[in-house]
């Protein structure tokens, strides 16, 4: 496992606070509030998609804020069905109108659906997107290394993120540490993946004890201390707290090692891999 200081890493191409916030499945007044909250609590990157169908509820949540735009970093993503270059272009644009922002922090691919053969297509766009001042920064999710080493060798850019399935029963180890000699900031989806259980592990309940902490917690420390930036969603106040701190606990190499060996060759949620997987 790749420690967060091993001399390995290169210098990230994008700085992100430690822990993000999700909003899948939050929209309407409901996700708005959920999401105030969250903001309220401290979170300061929101990670929202065009395919989550609640942009516009993620941007009333920034205006109503409070918290200086600048303060804050947003991130969408563009859909599948949208990775042709002349449709890439107006759908950015589209993501910012919903948003009601003049620029969005971070715009990822959401997959790379290899099958259609698009998604350099789709990069290209992004780029051009950053270039023209819609766009901060770029990146992607759920690529595995070939399509993020097409893409350097085609455009000569390197996303700077790449939000993958992670959590401790998919650890994904290989592909982290193939990120970070390249500066890729690795953000995980699902870092608790998805209420399977994992918050219950034994082994992480034991550990939780020795720092007063549940599952959970130990979870997103183990995640902070990989380096990796987890992206997980609640919509009660309490939890939204405690997550935020959990990347203040600090765990011991064995500990962190232990986490890391409950990895499972089936350990996917719903068996997505992006070699072959694809969404629109």
């Amino acid at each position: 496992m790749t420690s967060p200081m091993d001399s390995s890493k290169t210098e990230p191409l994008i700085s992100l606070p430690p822990i993000g916030f999700g909003t899948v499945h939050l929209d309407g007044a409901a996700g708005v509030q959920a999401m105030t909250s969250a903001i309220q609590t401290g979170y300061r990157l929101i990670d929202t998609a065009y395919n989550y169908e609640n942009e516009g509820a993620v941007g009333v949540t920034i205006r109503k804020s409070g918290v200086p735009r600048d303060e804050l970093i947003v991130t969408s993503k563009l859909p599948g069905r949208f990775h042709q270059y002349d449709l890439a272009g107006p759908r950015i644009e589209e993501s910012l109108y919903r948003l009601g922002l003049d620029h969005i922090d971070l715009l990822l691919i959401h997959w790379p659906n290899p099958s259609k053969d698009l998604y350099v297509e789709a990069w290209q766009a992004l780029i051009d997107a950053r270039n023209r001042g819609v766009v901060k920064h770029i990146g992607v999710s759920n690529f595995l290394p070939e399509h993020i080493a097409r893409l350097e060798a085609e455009t000569g850019e390197l996303p700077a993120v790449n939000q993958i399935e992670l959590h401790p029963y998919f650890p994904q180890v290989e592909q982290v540490e193939w990120h970070d000699a390249r500066g890729i900031v690795t953000e995980a989806w699902s870092p608790l993946s998805n209420g399977r259980g994992l918050v219950r592990e034994p082994l992480l309940t034991e550990i939780g004890q020795r720092y007063g902490v549940g599952g959970g917690e130990v979870a997103l420390a183990w995640h902070h201390a990989r380096g990796i930036v987890p992206i997980p969603r609640s919509t009660n106040p309490e939890r939204q707290k405690s997550n935020l701190e959990a990347v203040n606990i600090t765990l011991t190499e064995d500990e962190l090692s232990a986490i890391t060996a409950l990895g499972r060759a089936d350990g996917r949620i719903k068996d997505q891999d992006p070699a072959v997987y694809e969404e629109f």
